[in-house]
């Protein structure tokens, strides 16, 4: 078997053996409010996988084994051989990561410059089909590289599971010996104390899960604004208005009181223009008055009207 497909074939079952306890370490994070993303939660997080990841990849290694090639590896392989894949992984991943960075950058350069050279001299491209012939043509070339470094990864992963695989004993059973003790790996026969130990692990967790939660119903965070929301409508107490109607009072004539005291001449000057304004509309009206009857009485004497024969002496 090649190194890769040896690789393979235990890494990726030895995810998602892990997965779905580190998918309930992370749960009970976010129920007790730290993020498994990111800080504290991160670092918590790692360090609660590696032990979940050591009795993953022991299950998962020793089955391979036993299934494809036919092998009982000796005991303590899934630490050792994750102390050899920790390693190895943290050399060459993050090499993995700066090598597609650098081989994208180059091939974004190299596209953009020839899309530009090809609208100056040949053609001018729409904006869709620019964007889908750069994307295609920069993401081809990183994608290769990626593809290439991910199977020398795995590469590397497998010959160091060989080491194991050379320092196994072989099993000359059948292969429904095999299968059964296979099975074994997982299921022991005292079924009944599997069933309680899985059972009281699940109480335990969800105990754990609303006990960390600090509030056990949905609620809507702080910062939320509600859209309209309708105010209750506050009960009218008549003591309360009383009182707050005898404040206001008291507050109006408190301030009428200080505004006599500020501005005491103000008020007698708005006095004296009130007496001189009714003064000079009294003498206006007099003139007026005198003139009327004084206009009647010479009209009727001496008036164009007026005949003297009228009169009789």
């Amino acid at each position: 078997m090649s190194n890769a497909k040896l690789g393979l074939l235990v890494a990726w079952p030895t995810f998602w053996t892990g997965f779905p306890l580190k998918l309930v370490m992370a749960l009970l994070m976010l129920a007790a409010g730290v993020h498994p993303w990111e800080g504290v939660g991160l670092e918590a997080l790692l360090v609660l996988s590696i032990p979940i990841d050591i009795w993953a990849l022991g299950l998962c290694s020793r089955t391979v084994f036993l299934e494809r090639l036919s092998v009982d590896p000796p005991k303590g392989t899934g630490l050792r051989l994750w102390g050899l894949w920790a390693i190895f992984s943290v050399v060459y991943l993050p090499l993995l990561f700066m090598i597609v960075s650098g081989v994208k950058s180059l091939a974004q350069s190299a596209v953009h410059a020839t899309v530009h050279f090809v609208e100056e001299n040949v053609i001018v491209i729409p904006i869709a089909e620019k964007i889908s012939l750069e994307l295609v043509m920069w993401g081809l070339p990183a994608t290769i590289v990626l593809i290439v470094l991910v199977y020398g990864w795995l590469f590397g992963l497998g010959a160091l599971a060989n080491r194991f695989v050379r320092a196994s004993t072989p099993v000359e059973e059948a292969f429904q010996d095999i299968v059964s003790k296979w099975d074994l790996l997982r299921i022991p026969r005292d079924q009944p104390l599997l069933l309680t130990a899985f059972t009281g692990t699940g109480v335990v967790l969800i105990m754990l899960f609303w006990g960390l939660l600090p509030v056990s119903t949905p609620h809507p965070h702080e910062e939320y604004e509600f859209v309209n929301v309708k105010k209750a409508e506050e009960k009218i107490v008549p003591k309360k208005v009383i009182k707050s109607a005898e404040q206001v009072l008291a507050r109006a004539e408190a301030t009428l009181k200080e505004l006599e005291k500020d501005n005491p001449a103000g008020e007698t000057a708005k006095g004296e223009k009130v007496a001189v304004g009714q003064e000079k509309s009294v003498p206006q009206a007099t003139p007026a008055a005198a003139k009327k009857p004084a206009a009647t009485g010479t009209t009727g004497s001496d008036g164009p009207d007026h005949d003297h024969g009228d009169h009789q002496h």
